[in-house]
């Protein structure tokens, strides 16, 4: 362990976000002395010779600059270990694929990412014959009826994309312990900036890099972080040997410079998610607004336990018709429609209109209203933000 190490860990979560790479370069790059670590391209590294300790040798296996990411990320989740895959799919169906054996048992929210619950259902369980049971994770008693001797992985997603929904993280680790079962959990809408899943007792954290920890919509990422040392050696193998899913170089340059302002942007994206949700709130067209930080939100005192904030996603039903959202969201001028979240700009998606193989009303594991919104609200003037939403409603 470095001296940059020991400093490192003392600090607080800002100026970890900001300096947790240094460490890398200050030891691993002579004389440059590099403040922000560089693109390594290479491919292949020069062979130290009989007997000595090659660092990095084939950059699927080992790369200084994605080294330099998963130390980062590591850090921010207060783990010990850190992986960055391809993409936010490829970091989900490396751990399940590495830790559920054909056959195996495992158990899942049932309102998850749409992408998530087609891997589940046409990979894992119809390809590979995993029993996968969804449950309703908010209710903590479903999981311990689900939960066995054979169960292999307990799989949560809080707050879950798009009803915004949240289980007890602190809770279902109990869970998982007693029966001796690894307990994952996908952050992605929460950030490692408002939630810590691995200090509530989780196994292992998932992020989509995609969204909040790049923060920009200009790189396609994944992270996987632990403190179970076997555990990540299942899917350190599984990354670098066995699927290969690694993220490139240029694309952990571009997720570690997004991590940089992760704290700046995380605070912006909740007050304007606040005001949003407050007005929506009040709206007569508005039935229902899906956001952790109104005191409405029937899991609001457990978002307050266990969340240091609400993050910048939330979602709404319409009271109308198809036809009358499409020209809601054809109204819009600085909300954008597309299908991503987290970046600094904000989008809004209609998902039985704009994925409906991703998270419609006919999803195979929740029902989600025909008439829902979404919104990633981003860290645009909030004054603009509102003004255009009601611009834009009839």
């Amino acid at each position: 362990m470095s001296r940059y190490d020991n400093q490192i860990n003392e600090n607080r979560f800002a100026t970890i976000a900001v300096g947790a790479a240094e460490d890398i370069t200050h030891s691993s790059h002579g004389s440059t002395s590099d403040v922000v670590a560089p693109i390594h391209l290479s491919t292949t590294f020069e062979w130290a010779g009989t007997g000595a300790a090659n660092e990095h040798e084939y950059s699927r296996e080992s790369n200084p600059t994605r080294a330099a990411l998963e130390k980062q990320v590591a850090r921010l989740e207060g783990g010990e270990h850190g992986l960055a895959f391809a993409s936010g799919m490829a970091a989900i169906s490396t751990t399940m694929l590495s830790l559920v054996p054909p056959g195996g048992h495992l158990v899942s929210s049932d309102a998850i990412y749409g992408g998530t619950e087609k891997l589940l259902t046409k990979l894992v369980a119809g390809h590979l014959g995993v029993n996968v049971e969804f449950v309703d994770t908010r209710e903590t008693e479903n999981i311990a009826k689900a939960v066995d001797s054979n169960t292999d992985l307990i799989w949560v997603e809080t707050p879950t994309n798009p009803l915004m929904r949240l289980c007890d993280i602190r809770s279902i680790a109990d869970i998982a312990t007693d029966h001796s079962v690894p307990l994952g959990v996908d952050n992605t809408f929460a950030s490692p900036y408002f939630q810590s899943p691995l200090e509530l007792g989780a196994d292992i954290a998932v992020h989509s890099t995609t969204k909040y920890l790049n923060g920009h919509s200009d790189s396609i990422g994944g992270a996987v972080i632990t403190d179970d040392d076997d555990i990540f050696e299942q899917l350190a193998f599984a990354q670098q040997v066995g699927l290969g899913n690694v993220l490139s170089p240029f694309d952990c340059y571009l997720v570690a410079r997004g991590i940089k302002t992760l704290p700046a942007r995380m605070k912006h994206h909740q007050k304007n998610a606040i005001a949003v949700a407050r007005l929506l709130e009040d709206h007569d067209r508005i039935s229902r607004v899906h956001y952790p930080g109104l005191e409405s939100h029937p899991q609001h005192d457990l978002a307050a336990e266990q969340m240091s904030g609400y993050s910048g996603m939330l979602s709404f039903e319409f009271d109308g018709s198809l036809t009358e959202i499409e020209a809601f969201v054809k109204g819009l001028t600085v909300f954008t429609p597309g299908t991503s979240l987290g970046g600094v700009e904000s989008l809004v998606e209609v998902p039985s209109l704009m994925r409906p193989d991703e998270g419609s009303h006919e999803s195979a594991t929740t029902d989600i209203p025909e008439t829902l919104v979404r919104l990633s609200v981003g860290i645009e003037d909030v004054d603009d933000l509102c003004e255009d939403l009601l611009s834009a409603l009839p």
